[in-house]
């Protein structure tokens, strides 16, 4: 069970659909997230090393629990094809009762 102030949502960028598919599932797959929303293409514009750069990238939404956020940065920073992935946690102040503890029980480690 998962209460707002325990779940994330955590946003990152990829750079094609291919890695935001393929991303989403692992995080599911190792229980590590809830849910992935991959959303439509956007365009980010951003300085990297001192150059003015526009480039279009697909966002994901990620539901987990403050608990699980360690080991989802670990995979995701792994499995990011940036050199430095956009990784930003959201805390949530109010979310529906029986949604949050989905995000709970789907995140649960369930290693023994």
């Amino acid at each position: 069970m998962s209460t707002p102030e325990e779940t994330l949502l955590v946003i990152t960028n990829l750079p094609d659909a291919d890695s935001a598919g393929r991303i989403s599932r692992l995080l599911v797959e190792q229980r590590l997230a809830a849910c992935v929303n991959i959303l439509a293409p956007c365009t980010s514009v951003y300085r990297w090393n001192d150059t003015l750069e526009t480039a279009t990238e697909i966002p994901l939404l990620i539901k987990t629990t403050l608990a699980r956020y360690p080991a989802l940065q670990a995979a995701l920073t792994a499995a990011h094809p940036y050199e430095l992935p956009e990784i930003v946690a959201v805390p949530l102040l109010e979310g529906l009762p029986a949604y949050l503890a989905w995000v709970g029980t789907e995140t649960a480690d369930r290693h023994p």
